[in-house]
């Protein structure tokens, strides 16, 4: 039978990788001289994966409280860090801008959900900002920051390689489905392409068995490959979009949760608040906020829309389990190729829960929930579970919209005197651009392709890592369309849909059910006055460009 290049290739690479280890290994018993042997520095700059969630709540994972089963990322907390208030932008494309520049994206003049505007070329991409500093990039998942043309797409914002959505998401089984199924044609298309070559599309559908969020991780090892055998650091970011809607997931991961949800979301909630303070993420003073007001009580429920509930929390929990099975498949392709020591993993969610189709969720498809032919969504009622104890969702910039969890794991960087430990820091996605760059020993530019360069907004969680005091000069501001929000030591300040500023003590009410608006204005007024300030330098600054 013929051997595949692909698979002569790996077994070429494979054997090279034992053959560095045993030469590495006998270097340092001093049965081998000379620099050609010599142990790599102390300082050899790390490899950095950034995995990232789409629309999952903030103890959608083990470590975070869930029943959810997550051993891979709950072992990755054990041993590294969690984060207790990291934010985000509260919903897809301005998170992502966030990530991938180190800015606000109100001052790169992209802070709604539009993803046709591009990342601006006056800031520069993770890839774009540590590529000249000898590393080699891959994106591979969901991209939604500009697709309109190719030069927008990940390769055209410094990635080497690429594999997955330019458009977004939706994609769980086939293109075709994303569509066909909803009896209508299709008004956007969803591609899946590799670099600039569109693969699969609405008419070319991969192969059976295909499934997104492994196809994403199983490209991604591929450049891992191609970067171990080239002996060069590697910047993978691979952005999931799972658990987005259409809730989509394989056969026997429901199978695994069929049955779990039909105690109810009453419960389900009041459970995984109890882990969250028995885990320390939460103290006992902490308040579960109230079930949203028009979400139905369980037991009001009849036995068949119950067991229709079950079916779509029970479908989400098999897509989160999925991502967790593909992070421990990504943790033994490291210890093979020999390069988990080194390589930072950071896991973080985009937004919360999304409380999309309605009250008690919908299915629009064709089929049952779950399969290739069907589209639903799990609605605010689960929504309200996954952002455990938080209110609101994605979209708001309340704690339910843009608190989310952080995992970071580093073996040779995070001293094990520190495994498992909570990091209390405000802390927030602009700040892994100034990680990225911190930790590959690159310069950021103030200039790149003739344009001049936003200096970064955010600050390195290196010192994090190590136990050391971290700082944050400037306070963390949201502008998410009409919502507005800011977070400056204990205080946070949140304005909704236009409304008046709400005050909250962020170190006894993480909640936000004591809105101290009336009872410090003072506090409001010093703190909005800041907010302002920043928002009209945005604005100038987005408007000269």
């Amino acid at each position: 039978t013929a051997v595949s290049t692909d698979m002569k290739n790996n077994r070429k690479l494979n054997r090279l990788c034992l053959l560095k280890t045993a030469l590495t290994g006998l270097a340092a018993m001093g049965l081998l001289t000379g620099s050609l042997f010599a142990t790599p520095p102390s300082h050899t700059p790390p490899n950095i994966i950034i995995i990232m969630t789409d629309d999952m709540g903030f103890s959608d994972i083990g470590c975070y409280g869930s029943e959810i089963e997550t051993p891979n990322l709950d072992l990755l907390a054990k041993q590294g860090l969690r984060f207790t208030q990291f934010y985000n932008e509260g919903v897809c494309v301005p998170t992502r801008v966030s990530l991938l520049t180190g800015l606000h994206p109100k001052q790169t003049g992209n802070n709604s959900n539009n993803r046709n505007k591009g990342i601006s070329k006056h800031s520069v991409t993770l890839a774009e900002a540590i590529g000249p500093a000898g590393y080699r990039t891959y994106h591979t998942g969901k991209w939604m920051v500009g697709d309109k043309e190719k030069s927008m797409w990940p390769v055209g914002r410094g990635f080497d390689h690429s594999f997955g959505c330019p458009e977004g998401g939706g994609v769980y089984f086939a293109p075709s489905a994303f569509y066909k199924n909803m009896g209508r044609k299709p008004s956007m298309r969803r591609r899946i392409a590799r670099d600039r070559e569109v693969i699969y599309d609405v008419e070319t559908d991969p192969p059976q068995g295909w499934y997104a969020t492994d196809a994403w991780t199983e490209e991604g090892i591929k450049f891992v490959r191609e970067a171990v055998g080239m002996e060069k650091p590697f910047l993978w970011y691979l952005a999931h979009n799972a658990p987005h809607w259409p809730l989509k997931a394989k056969p026997e991961d429901i199978a695994k949760y069929r049955g779990k949800y039909k105690v109810g979301w009453d419960k389900v909630r009041q459970r995984r608040y109890e882990r969250l303070i028995k885990l320390g993420i939460f103290g006992e003073s902490s308040k579960l906020s109230p079930r949203g007001k028009k979400i139905p009580a369980w037991d009001s429920l009849s036995k068949a829309k119950k067991d229709t509930q079950d079916l779509r929390m029970a479908t989400y929990a098999a897509m989160v389990d999925c991502v967790d099975q593909n992070v421990g498949k990504i943790v033994k392709s490291l210890k093979e190729l020999g390069v988990y020591e080194n390589t930072v993993i950071l896991f973080l969610a985009d937004n919360g829960g999304d409380s999309g189709g309605g009250v008690t969720g919908s299915n629009k498809g064709k089929g049952t929930c779950g399969t290739a032919e069907s589209h639903a969504l799990y609605g605010e009622c689960w929504a309200n579970t996954c952002d455990t104890p938080f209110r609101k969702y994605k979209a708001w910039l309340y704690e339910g919209g843009v608190a989310a969890p952080l995992i970071a794991h580093w073996p040779k960087g995070i001293p094990s005197g520190l495994h498992g430990s909570l990091v209390t820091e405000p802390t927030h996605t602009i700040d892994l651009m100034a990680t990225c760059v911190d930790l590959s020993g690159a310069k950021y530019p103030e200039t790149y392709k003739g344009n001049k360069i936003i200096p970064m907004a955010g600050k390195s969680l290196r010192p994090l890592f190590k136990g050391k005091p971290f700082s944050r000069e400037n306070p963390i501001f949201f502008n998410l369309s009409s919502h507005r929000a800011m977070r400056k030591g204990k205080w946070k300040l949140v304005s909704a849909r236009g409304g008046p500023w709400e005050l909250y003590d962020m170190r006894t009410d993480r909640t936000e059910l004591n809105n101290l608006a009336a009872e410090l204005p003072d506090k409001v007024k010093e703190l909005s006055t800041l907010y302002d300030a920043w928002s009209d330098q945005c604005s100038v600054t987005t408007t000269n460009r």
